[in-house]
């Protein structure tokens, strides 16, 4: 009888490394996507001003969209996107726990970029606004406990909030959703990265067992 050849182990591995690398080069223009985000966020108005005097939304001004789902996911997401070119059963399977490893990094990654500006989102602006003691910068969107209606569900609110920055509650709104949107992305890339090399892990030897035996 004869069973799958070195041939069919060769296949099955060049598909698990190609998907790999296909999952990891999806990362990067959703990357650009979440850098470029948190970097508008920083320049409400499109004015430098606000960055400058400190009056930016503390969550954009951490710029996690930069360094966390922009730098730290395409760094993981390099490490898992490379090309396989070791031969050898364990060598094939060190490889995917490898991959597995950068896999489980960017998934923290852009999890906690996602907490992280989904409070920013919920908490409001920063702005200009008039307070109990006249004109002062703050957060007036922001709920003041947990059974008050999100400003998120009441637009007619959005545009009397703030004297400045102009528009920055929409602003907000759009950019910290479009990192959100990138961030929770890349996670679930990430999780199907980590599927496929597990089952690379454990049908990888299987596979390796696999010879020609004569008839």
């Amino acid at each position: 009888s004869v069973y799958p050849s070195e041939t069919g182990k060769r296949t099955v591995g060049m598909y698990s490394t190609r998907c790999s690398r296909l999952l990891g080069l999806t990362m990067v223009p959703v990357a650009v996507v979440s850098t470029l985000a948190n970097v508008l966020l920083l320049f409400p108005d499109l004015h430098h001003r606000y960055l400058i005097e400190r009056h930016v939304t503390p969550e954009a001004v951490w710029c996690t969209g930069i360094w966390l789902s922009g730098f730290v996911v395409l760094v993981a997401a390099r490490g898992f996107a490379s090309r396989y070119t070791k031969e050898g059963c364990c060598l094939f399977r060190a490889d995917m726990l490898c991959r597995i490893a950068y896999s489980c990094v960017a998934l923290c990654a852009a999890a906690f970029c996602y907490l992280f500006n989904y409070n920013g989102l919920m908490r409001g602006p920063l702005c200009l606004h008039n307070g109990t003691e006249g004109l002062e910068w703050d957060r007036p969107l922001k709920r003041q406990d947990i059974h008050e209606v999100s400003y998120l569900w009441e637009p007619e609110r959005w545009a009397s909030a703030c004297l400045e920055p102009r528009g920055v509650v929409m602003w907000n709104i759009v950019l910290f959703s479009t990192i959100m949107a990138a961030s929770g992305l890349q996670a679930m890339i990430c999780v199907v990265q980590i599927v496929h090399t597990m089952l690379g892990v454990i049908f990888g030897p299987q596979i390796c067992k696999n010879k020609v035996v004569p008839v």
